[in-house]
């Protein structure tokens, strides 16, 4: 018989006999009354953190993406504007807009572009005032977003030929002018030290929960703002580019910026709103030091149900190591219940996490303040990269600090161990 041959036997018996003895103490007996509510406690504190790591992941992905969305259904992933235009609401305007729009469809990652204008004004309904932004758009505007946002009422097509009328307005500004569908209200524009009047008629009313655009932004016919602010008809403020990955806008904004003329720019959502992306990225610094804590507080339970563990076995291992059990044999039981005990809270803790993190998506029944919150309820997004992830990070961290401890059995003497049982 050759030496390997003999190795693998050696060590196949032993792997059997390590493992029947770590079954065997998983089993339980009367002798565990003591260690049984401690590696309870141990087991549910492991089965919490997943459950709240997993809705944290979970919600913070859904905070993201539904904010995200909203922000880039206002004003695209990219915006191509002139280097003149700044915030004070009156864009320059970009001409031979057909050149321009075919060759950003050409960039790989482009999913759409569509070009938009903006006239700052002041709404008169009654003796209500309202500073707004009249945004006017053509008739390749992508309404997906404002579909899914409307309230009431219907959207506005833009035509080829005439001026329509018809304007989109929001729920906050509605509510505040007291305007409802099929209402008309004058809107006034200054131009050059003159006041210019329109009467618009609202067509439909929208609601995304992002105040800080709802209250400013009215849609209407590009039309009217290229003859409030005495454009060319082929001139526009500008394009906005949609891209079929969120992940490249940073790359395709930089791409499109070199290949732009020198008197055009390119800005994506990030740089155009930073004050919303700023507070998403407090939220994932919330998260990782929330999964961080909830690590470092699963890692202290099952190092204190492992050692109790071993304290209560004493007498075993004293026994085991007179019968010739080394100290690596020992070590290995304890570690395999160490692992069997975490995979079990792990297998609790998803199951609750991703319970609750269905049901709010199924129902909704976590409500917020959409004021404060931007969103209505509590969102949920799955990322099963990010999720697979925490699983295996914290399987793997508690299992390595299980080893230093799994190795106290080196430290009893199984003469002390029998005699003191």
């Amino acid at each position: 018989m050759s030496f390997f041959v003999r190795f693998y036997i050696i060590f196949a018996t032993g792997m059997q006999f390590n493992r029947f003895i770590a079954a065997r103490i998983m089993s339980g007996g009367k002798s565990e009354r003591f260690s049984r509510p401690i590696v309870r406690i141990a087991v549910g504190g492991i089965a919490l953190g997943m459950m709240i790591m997993i809705l944290s992941i979970c919600i913070m992905n859904g905070f993201q993406g539904e904010i995200r969305e909203k922000a880039v259904g206002f004003g695209a992933h990219i915006q191509v504007v002139s280097f003149s235009t700044n915030n004070s609401l009156e864009a320059y305007p970009i001409t031979a807009r057909k050149t321009l729009a075919d060759s950003l469809k050409k960039f790989p990652g482009v999913k759409h572009v569509q070009m938009f204008g903006v006239k700052a004004g002041i709404i008169k309904s009654g003796d209500e005032l309202q500073g707004v932004v009249l945004k006017g758009v053509g008739n390749d505007f992508d309404w997906s977003f404002f579909k899914n946002a409307l309230k009431a009422g219907k959207l506005f097509s833009v035509s080829d030929t005439g001026t329509g009328n018809e304007v989109l307005v929001s729920k906050p500004i509605a509510d505040k002018l007291h305007l409802e569908v099929g209402k008309k209200f004058r809107m006034y524009f200054m131009q050059e030290n003159s006041q210019r009047v329109r009467v618009f008629k609202v067509c439909g009313i929208y609601e995304t929960g992002l105040e800080t655009f709802d209250e400013l932004y009215v849609l209407g016919d590009m039309r009217h703002v290229q003859q409030l602010n005495l454009w060319e008809e082929n001139a526009c403020a500008g394009f906005e580019v949609q891209v079929n990955d969120y992940h490249d806008m940073n790359t395709l904004t930089e791409q499109i910026r070199l290949n732009l003329p020198t008197e055009l720019n390119a800005l994506n959502v990030r740089e155009t709103n930073p004050q919303i992306f700023s507070w998403l990225e407090v939220i994932d610094m919330n998260v990782v030091i929330i999964i961080s804590l909830l690590l470092f507080v699963g890692i202290i339970n099952m190092i204190s149900a492992l050692i109790i563990l071993i304290l209560e076995r004493t007498n075993m291992i004293g026994i085991l190591k007179t019968l010739g059990s080394s100290n690596a044999s020992l070590a290995n039981i304890f570690l395999r219940n160490g692992v069997s005990l975490i995979g079990k809270g792990l297998l609790l803790g998803n199951v609750l996490g991703f319970g609750i993190a269905i049901l709010q998506l199924q129902t909704g029944w976590l409500k917020l303040d959409q004021a404060s919150y931007y969103v209505s309820t509590v969102p949920i997004r799955f990322d099963w990269f990010e999720l697979i992830g925490v699983n295996v990070l914290c399987l793997v961290i508690c299992t390595v600090a299980l080893i230093l401890p799994a190795f106290i059995v080196s430290r009893i003497s199984p003469v002390k161990a029998i005699r003191f049982s």
